[in-house]
């Protein structure tokens, strides 16, 4: 029997906001556990939240960039559970009136060059749970620790329909909403600090069938690859299940990334379960038509549409203008180098090269030492022939280790093209005189060894030759 895979996504992405969603405390990262609480994130006796403005303007902007429809009328919800890391008893959360709903994403479907929309049920805001430690300063530990310093930090959850049919397909739909939500800069989407997260609930059914499968959700995948492998992992297991005439059971399951392989956590709790009801402490919130235009105005160009400008106004193929928009910070480094050096094609070539390859962390591009300016003036110099394409290498290297400009690092380390036609034409007549058997081979025919005589060439002159004299000038000679 042939099984098709249903897939739906629910994304917890952390907003960017310097406070949490209902105190004043820091949201920053990385702090020493439990010195970024208080009183309200804590939960204790007496206190009242107070709504973060910038909370809702963050997931104003994202339902906008996702086609959702907006509830101007909604509330928070106390959601009831009972675990070490909710001080409170109850998370606040939304339930029955979130601030969006029926949105949806466009995919391109791998290899297929058709796009696939992925429909959103809903988005709404909520608070984090803290963290539990099972080791200290590196130690394994028999006890448990709490870090409260996540506690109230301010998330949306991005629940998707179930229309994805492959883990490509869920790969390609996070990659999408991760950049819109860091065009719109209100997450950063760093998975490995959990700022952006993802829970996946899979299910086969036979082919033709129209009734959804059990459903099993998978957590703890920290990268897009994992979620991959996560996804084709679990599907296996239920299809090999489902051959055998077992049941598969609703239940939450952990991805083991070292074992490559998942295992049950718990059973799959239903809302019910949490005993919603809406919180008696935060007043409903009415999003008024003026405040709604006013977030609209703010919005950026997202990267769907910078792709299609980038291929009209720069004329680079799709492939680059994908590349370059999939970031908003190496999108914008483009653009600052086209307005100094008016090759499009040739930057996009080395972003996509070198600079992407030194640079690791996308988001870092704007203290990368080769700036715009160290680009351009790059690429000038090869144009105006001070130095070859394969020098240029060298210099890259050393701008992006000293950070210095490269007219300094050509000057210093001596590496000006050669171009004097006179002293290349000798070097050329030395290794043609050298290797008078390979010359004779040339001339009967065998047109590959001109690539062995242009390496020599290059050898001797420390790759400082102008290849296009090199060529011209080797090419009479070695036909005699």
């Amino acid at each position: 029997m042939e099984f098709e895979t249903i897939i739906g996504l629910e994304v917890h992405a952390q907003m960017l906001t310097e406070t949490k969603i209902f105190c004043g405390c820091s949201t920053e990262f990385g702090q020493k556990p439990n010195s970024l609480s208080c009183p309200v994130c804590l939960g204790m006796p007496g206190v009242l939240p107070v709504l973060n403005r910038k909370v809702v303007e963050h997931a104003l902007k994202t339902a906008i960039a996702t086609n959702c429809s907006i509830n101007k009328y909604n509330r928070f919800a106390r959601k009831n559970y009972f675990y070490p890391d909710l001080p409170k008893g109850y998370q606040i959360s939304q339930f029955e009136l979130p601030i969006a709903v029926d949105g949806f994403v466009d995919i391109e479907v791998k290899n297929k060059k058709i796009l696939k929309r992925i429909g959103i049920t809903r988005i709404h805001m909520e608070e984090d749970a803290g963290k539990l430690l099972h080791q200290l300063d590196g130690i394994s530990s028999e006890s448990s620790y709490v870090d409260y310093n996540r506690t109230g930090v301010p998330l949306m959850e991005i629940v998707s329909e179930p229309d994805m049919r492959s883990p490509e397909e869920a790969g390609e739909y996070l990659r999408i909403l991760r950049s819109v939500l860091q065009y719109l800069d209100v997450c950063d989407g760093n998975m490995e600090q959990g700022s952006f997260r993802c829970d996946a609930n899979v299910s086969l059914r036979p082919k033709g069938r129209e009734e959804l499968g059990t459903k099993v959700e998978l957590k703890n995948m920290n990268s897009f690859r994992h979620v991959e492998k996560a996804l084709e992992y679990e599907i296996q297991r239920q299809q090999d299940m489902l051959e055998e005439g077992e049941t598969i059971v609703q239940e939450t399951r952990l991805w083991d990334e070292s074992g490559g392989v998942t295992f049950s956590m718990r059973s799959k709790e239903e809302a019910h379960d949490y005993r919603y009801f809406p919180d008696p402490d935060l007043v409903p919130i009415v999003i008024e038509d003026s405040w709604l235009q006013e977030i609209k105005g703010q919005l950026p160009e997202l990267p769907k549409e910078k792709v299609e400008r980038f291929i009209k106004q720069y004329g680079i193929p799709e492939y680059d203008a994908g590349i370059l928009s999939s970031n908003r910070q190496i999108a914008d480094y483009f653009e600052q180098c086209t307005g100094i050096y008016h090759k499009p094609k040739s930057i996009s070539n080395w972003i996509m090269g070198d600079i992407l390859r030194n640079l690791g962390d996308t988001r870092e591009i704007d203290n990368f030492p080769v700036t715009p300016k160290h680009l351009a003036g790059m690429l000038e110099l090869i144009d105006k022939g001070t130095i070859s394409g394969k020098i240029a290498k060298t210099v890259f290297e050393e701008m992006f280790t000293s950070g210095k400009m490269p007219e300094e690092i050509i000057r210093k380390k001596g590496l000006v093209q050669m171009s004097d036609q006179n002293e290349i034409e000798k070097v050329i007549g030395e290794i043609i005189d050298r290797n008078a058997e390979a010359v004779e081979e040339y001339r009967q025919g065998k047109e590959k060894i001109f690539g062995f005589f242009v390496g020599l060439v290059m050898k001797a002159t420390q790759g400082r030759a102008n290849p296009k004299i090199v060529n011209e000038i080797l090419r009479r000679k070695l036909a005699g």
